[in-house]
């Protein structure tokens, strides 16, 4: 799916740790990121899958997680296509994944603890929760091929309805 973009950025590490780069204006000079957010989960944890109407730069700070996209556009001849990826924090080269708007994202905790981080664009006002889509993570019709059969849920999550 040509829509989602793959950051790599190298870090430079030394004895006292290590520091990287997560964005740079001249990754996509079109967007202007006007929100930040953090989610620290426990191993096991999948939040998702959502949608709404903003980009958002994805990356894992700390631990390692499952992050799968999907394209939830009807338009699109890629629609319901899906991409999987392995965000993981100790890897030399620090990857973030640019999520168009109205793309489904959910992520699991495959560590003992994952900090998640994700930049929003958007326009306007803050989009709500209320203003979200949420589609099963087990929806058979997606198919996804998540690294855990019993994860845990949240309310919401666990009763989001199949496509």
């Amino acid at each position: 799916m040509t829509d989602i973009k793959i950051f790599k950025n190298d870090a430079f590490r030394d004895e006292r740790g290590e520091l990287w780069t997560i964005y740079k204006n001249e990754f996509c000079p079109e967007l202007v990121f006007n929100h930040d957010k953090i989610s620290k989960s426990k191993k096991n944890v999948l939040r998702g899958l959502h949608t709404d109407k903003s980009y958002k730069l994805i990356t894992c700070l700390h631990g390692k997680l499952q992050l799968v996209v999907v394209n939830f556009i009807e338009s699109s001849p890629d629609y319901l296509k899906h991409q999987s990826f392995i965000l993981d924090a100790d890897d030399k080269e620090k990857t973030s994944i640019l999520v168009p708007p109205y793309y489904l994202n959910g992520h699991l905790v495959l560590s003992d603890e994952a900090i998640f981080h994700y930049k929003w664009s958007y326009k306007g006002d803050y989009p709500d929760v209320s203003e979200q889509k949420s589609i099963n993570w087990a929806d058979p019709t997606l198919n996804i091929k998540w690294l855990s059969v019993d994860p845990i849920l949240s309310e919401r999550d666990s009763n989001s309805k199949f496509i």
